[in-house]
């Protein structure tokens, strides 16, 4: 009586779990999902996307002395000098996501206080 309650159960919920498996592969063919995915692409490509992070916002001088620092700690690392008015920006790294700019903050706040994450085409 056991084993054929066992084999219903088994049963049960092997059509339970193919039901939510096919389930997974008609959204992903929605054309809604297919309208939201175009769109990321088109505002991604007009406006960029990413994050760098943003280690100094001052006087040129200590800018330069700043980026200079910078790349004989990590020499691996893009930098990236950058003049908005009055003020210059050292900008380092090229990261897709948040998550990798976060995690390479807290590497680079060894050596570098006050880092903040920027997101890039803004």
């Amino acid at each position: 009586m056991k084993n054929k309650l066992y084999l219903g159960t088994f049963i049960l919920l092997l059509l339970a779990s193919s039901n939510s498996i096919s389930a997974q592969n008609t959204t992903n063919s929605s054309n809604q999902i297919k309208n939201l995915i175009a769109k990321k692409r088109a505002f991604n490509s007009k406006f960029g996307f990413g994050f760098r992070v943003q280690i100094f916002y001052g006087n040129e001088t200590e800018a330069r002395s700043l980026q200079n620092k910078f790349k004989l700690n990590f020499p691996d690392v893009y930098t990236k000098l950058d003049y908005d008015q009055p003020y210059w920006k050292v900008q380092v790294g090229n990261y897709k996501t948040r998550l990798e700019a976060d995690k390479a903050m807290v590497g680079f706040s060894e050596k570098f206080s006050g880092l903040i994450v920027i997101p890039l085409g803004k």
